[in-house]
Parts: C-alpha cells; structure tokens; sequence
C-alpha cells in the first residue's frame, strides 16, 4: 500500500492533502482518532503546482450554515473515504451525525449545534465525489473559499488544517454559537435593496427604536455581504422587525427572516469568543496550498499564523463574501475564468457568483450530494 492510499485510509483527510500534518494532542470525545493519526505520521515532500490556463483550472467553495437540507450526504456515500470521515465525526462529535443528515428530524438538523459540523463534513465528503468524478479539478485548483462555517472546509481542503482536529473546533465553535444565541431573543434578516438603500441609517435607527423598548446596548448591524445590494442584516429581534415593518423608508425591495436562531457575525456572538480562540490554539495550521480567501476582509491568507486569529474575529465581523468573489474572480478583459464548484448542499454560492460575475458563474457546477449513487468501493 503506498503512502497516499495509508494516511487516506487512517486519517480520513482529503486526498489532495500533500502533507500529513504533525497533530497535536487535545482533550475530548476525539481521543481514540487522535491516536490513530499519531501513529501513522509520515512526511511528504510537497509538490510544485505547475502554472495552468484559466480554462483548465478550477476554484472549489463551500456553503455555510443556511444550505443544509435532510438527505443531504446521500450521494456520497459510495465514494471512497467519505464513511470513515462520518465515523470519525461520530467520535468526535458523540452523536451519529451521518444518520442526522439522512433522516433529520429537520428541526434537530437545523440547529446551530449540529448543522455547523454537518455542513463541514458533508461539504468536504463532496470533494471526495469531485476527486474521483473530476480529479483534474481537485490537482488544478487555484483559489478556495468557505462561506462562514465554510470557511473551516477551504482550509482542510488546501491542507492549512487536519480534517479531525478541524472538525473538533467547529463542534465547540458550534456549541459556543448556540449558547450565544440563546441569551438573547436575536436574528438575521436577508435584504436585498435598491441602489438607494440606506442600510447603516437603517440599523441606526432601528438601535434606536430598541433603546426606545428599553433594550440596552441593542445590536443591529451588517453581517453578511453577499451581492451588490444583497446584505444580511443581524441583531436583537426587535431591530428586526421594525426594518422589516420600515423597509420602504429605507429602500428595501425585499426582506426575509432566515431560519436560524441567532445574530451571527455581530457582537452578540462575543460570548462565543473565548471558547473558540481556546481550542483554536491548541491547533496547527499550515501554510495552505491552496489559496484560500478569508471571511474577515476578502483577501487571501498571507501566513499560516494569521488564520487562527481572523477565525475567531470572524465570529464577530461581516462575512465580507462579495468582497471576496471580487477578489477572487478579478481577470483582465478578456480573460477566460476557472470551472468554480460549489462542494456541499445546495447552490446559494453559485447563485451569489451568477449576480457577482456572470461570466464566471457560465463555468460554475454544483457537486451534487443528494442524488442516489452506486459507486463500487476500490
């Protein structure tokens, strides 16, 4: 058995992962994988990724929290290496989340704690479907990016972070995120406005009607920039109702309350901080292969030392994701753009890029996690 095909099968990583990462040891429910992955530690020299044409290159994103439906992982589970990525969430996680994004219940599946980890390992199982479907889409890639939870998949996919050790801090990224959203009845609302919008006026005031009810320090803000004109606004519900009941004053053409249960990406997230900053180091990151473009301020992680630190201020910031199909899909007139996958359920990031750059969404595809497959293991 060579090399690659060892460490794929004991550490569930991806196989694209040019390095076995050296894995530090931290206390939880993942103990037994931890071990595992100490024994079978091996060094390999990285390899050099020839340059590429646009035509022949690719860029993979990967959905966040909002995507998730039941069924999803269905598709996958032919493919190899994907069953033991779930039995090795079930060690870490303590709870068989494969059978939770089969069968639900969807109220359990929607849950902040369950969905972020579902949507991690669901949207890397993927990859594994492109690997063996497209495997010049995995060796060709060019640039990555997760939206929010997503964010953690990028970075396992482009080797900057071990799958397990990944997948243990979006557990308690997510348990931290639930119990910050249950302190305070909170939200999000999706906008799409008219070129007038007037979305700063439009959260001071709303800050203010709150004050008004007696709600102190009340938060409404920006948390997600998606299009131009596309936001999602956060904060206390209170806020949000009164931009919903307001929106024409403030150029709104459309609003819509998301189906989850807290104000992500705001302030209300602060209790979320410590416990997330605490596992995040006792992790190592590595210099990603892969370009990958952070949340914080669209741009592309320079060094690996600076990761652990935008992730735990992206519980707190925007999701500046406009911001970074800018970055990423940025070409010369005239230039033709890479084949972008969305690896995970759904296609909302491919519906963002249609409005974003239309002429790289005309190279886009979605790896399909929900359809039947009868793919013979190897």
């Amino acid at each position: 058995m060579g090399v690659m095909s060892l460490y794929r099968r004991v550490l569930c990583v991806p196989p694209w992962n040019p390095l076995l990462p050296r894995h530090r040891r931290i206390t939880g429910p993942q103990g037994d994988v931890r071990k595992l992955l100490e024994e079978a530690e091996v060094e390999v020299e990285p390899p050099r990724v020839p340059k590429r044409s646009p035509k022949s290159s690719s860029i993979v994103l990967f959905p966040g929290q909002g995507s998730q439906q039941v069924g999803m992982a269905r598709g996958l589970l032919g493919f190899p290496n994907v069953q033991s990525m779930f039995s090795a969430a079930r060690q870490v996680l303590g709870y068989d989340l494969l059978d939770l994004c089969l069968r639900g219940p969807t109220e359990l599946l929607n849950r902040t704690v369950h969905c972020q980890p579902a949507m991690f390992v669901t949207s890397l199982a993927a990859t594994e479907k492109l690997s063996q479907e497209d495997p010049e889409a995995i060796e060709s890639c060019v640039a990555t990016a997760g939206f929010s939870v997503g964010e953690y998949a990028a970075l396992v996919f482009s080797g900057a972070l071990d799958f397990t050790e990944a997948l243990y801090a979006v557990k308690i990224r997510a348990e931290a995120m639930q119990k910050a959203s249950e302190l305070v009845p909170s939200g999000m609302l999706s906008v799409i406005g008219y070129p007038q919008a007037k979305y700063s006026v439009a959260c001071a005031e709303a800050r203010e009607h709150c004050k008004s009810l007696g709600v102190d320090n009340a938060v409404c803000e920006i948390a997600n920039y998606l299009f131009p004109n596309g936001r999602v606004i956060a904060g206390h519900i209170q806020a949000l109702q009164y931009l919903q009941t307001n929106s024409r004053k403030y150029h709104f053409l459309r609003t819509k309350m998301l189906p989850v249960s807290g104000a992500f990406h705001t302030h209300l997230m602060e209790p979320a901080v410590e416990p997330l900053h605490k596992v995040l180091k006792t992790l190592e990151f590595k210099q990603p292969y892969v370009p990958v473009y952070c949340n914080v301020d669209g741009k592309r992680y320079k060094h690996a030392s600076a990761i652990p630190k935008l992730l735990v201020k992206q519980l707190v910031t925007p999701v500046r994701w406009e911001q970074t199909m800018h970055a990423i899909y940025e070409r010369k007139k005239g230039m033709d753009f890479p084949i972008t996958f969305e690896a995970g359920p759904g296609k909302q990031l491919g519906s963002i890029l249609k409005i974003c750059n239309l002429k790289a969404w005309k190279s886009y595809r979605n790896v399909d996690v929900f359809e039947k497959e009868t793919v013979s293991q190897p």
